[in-house]
């Protein structure tokens, strides 16, 4: 059929480009098995040159010697890598998930995945570093890299700080770089890698390297992470606080944009706090016009949403789709429950944010009626309200229910005035515009009117 009669989605160019890969990828591995295939002997008292040995690894099957590796069984290695033997070799393990696999004359089969490995990857990613010192001893080379990571890359990732320190001492590349284009620095990406990170960069690791497809450096990698020591290490060794990756993320905005699960919060603020304080810009903007404090805001932690702001950041700069950090908010609140997103409307609300326009309040108490605090905040801030029966109609009822005081306080603003206090509150926070943060706790007032005027939580709206 001609392509003029016949066109392929997206899809099915996808599938057929991942079809051709795999045949690739198969093809190779015949090849190569097809000149080294054997089943493994040491090789005892024969003279070898050495680096011939380095460039020409044996693929080995022998069930024994998989065996040993995978359970770092350093006795039975040491007789089956005798001195004068070769650790060199390429191992093609069977196992893990399942994918459906070209047989070719349109068969397919359902089989294992299979990556080639060497053993030094396979010991550097468990941790055993004995094993590893045996087969560095024997021969094995060090910057092998079959499957696209080289043993460096897999002691990083698994945090094994001493299995790193050897493969280093024994000539591996700190800045060798994998098939996806990263360096080991970038796979330091748990708190436990902190002393990888640490010996990598003893041995000569470029703390400014770049990913290849992101422009990552191994800062952004860091804050993306939420790893606070790492960020003060590479910190000090020199790297660039605000360089920015493919899509205009500098470190600040990376640790900003990331999802954070409430446990994770404060590892988060803690990197934010530190980038700020060694100068990072707060008002960089990615592609899309975002800065820090819209991204801080949309992933709901309000210690960094009060660092960003405390240090200059705008509340009401708006990104390329006109939204401003307080939209960014109020679209999560339902969601963001347990990160207090309370904290953040009302700090928002103190550094002179806009506020929502009052036909859209019914729309914003449907999907904020989850956080009660949040909606008391927000309504707090208008001097009047037009409550209708269309405020009732958007609480469910169930959460009228469980919180039947506070959502009546509400309603029963279609009957009554604000109160004078409010009001009084109102007008001394107009007057003060976006220096409501600054100048009330500087005012000579009893604590309750201070957090009465900063807009505090009393459980109900009056």
């Amino acid at each position: 059929m001609s392509k003029s009669s016949f066109v392929f989605t997206s899809t099915a160019l996808r599938s057929l480009e991942q079809d051709k890969e795999l045949l690739e990828r198969d093809q190779h591995r015949k090849q190569l098995a097809s000149h080294h295939r054997c089943s493994y002997t040491p090789v005892r008292n024969r003279t070898m040159n050495h680096s011939t040995a380095a460039h020409l690894p044996t693929l080995c099957e022998d069930v024994v010697v998989h065996n040993a590796l995978y359970t770092g069984d350093l006795e039975l290695m040491q007789s089956l890598f005798p001195r004068g033997s070769t650790a060199n070799l390429i191992l093609e393990p069977r196992g893990g998930d399942m994918r459906w696999v070209p047989m070719g004359e349109g068969l397919w089969s359902l089989t294992y995945e299979q990556e080639l490995t060497t053993p030094l990857h396979i010991t550097a990613s468990r941790g055993f570093s004995d094993c590893l010192k045996l087969l560095l001893q024997r021969g094995a080379s060090v910057d092998e890299a079959p499957g696209g990571l080289t043993a460096l890359h897999e002691a990083c990732v698994n945090a094994h700080p001493e299995c790193t320190k050897l493969l280093l001492l024994h000539g591996a590349n700190a800045n060798a770089v994998s098939e996806d284009g990263l360096m080991p620095l970038h796979v330091c990406t748990s708190p436990e890698s902190l002393e990888c990170a640490r010996v990598l960069l003893q041995y000569g690791a470029a703390v400014g390297a770049r990913t290849l497809d992101d422009n990552d450096t191994p800062l952004h990698v860091a804050a993306r992470c939420g790893l606070p020591e790492h960020v003060e290490l590479y910190l000090r060794h020199g790297a660039a606080v605000d360089k920015c990756n493919v899509e205009g993320l500098t470190p600040l905005n990376a640790a900003c944009a990331e999802r954070q699960e409430p446990n994770e919060l404060q590892r988060y603020f803690r990197v934010c706090q530190i980038l700020v304080g060694a100068g990072a810009d707060v008002h960089t903007m990615d592609q899309d016009k975002r800065k820090p404090l819209h991204l801080a805001c949309k992933n709901a932690n309000p210690d960094v949403v009060d660092l960003l702001l405390e240090n200059g950041a705008c509340a009401n700069d708006m990104d390329y789709g006109g939204e401003a950090p307080m939209h960014n908010i109020l679209k999560v609140v339902c969601y963001k429950v347990s990160h207090q997103p309370e904290r953040i409307v009302r700090a928002l609300l103190n550094h002179g944010s806009i506020r929502v326009w009052p036909g859209a309040l019914p729309m914003v108490l449907q999907h904020c009626s989850v956080s009660p605090r949040t909606i008391e905040v927000l309504l707090n801030a208008y001097s009047h309200l037009k409550v209708n029966d269309k405020w009732k109609e958007s609480v469910p009822a169930e959460l009228v229910q469980e919180h039947s005081d506070f959502f009546q306080s509400i309603f029963s603003l279609a009957l009554t005035p604000r109160s004078l206090q409010h009001l009084a509150r109102c007008r001394l926070r107009v007057f003060l515009g976006g220096r409501v943060h600054k100048v009330v706790p500087k005012l000579d007032l009893p604590t309750s009117i201070r957090h009465y005027l900063l807009l505090d939580y009393s459980g109900y709206v009056h």
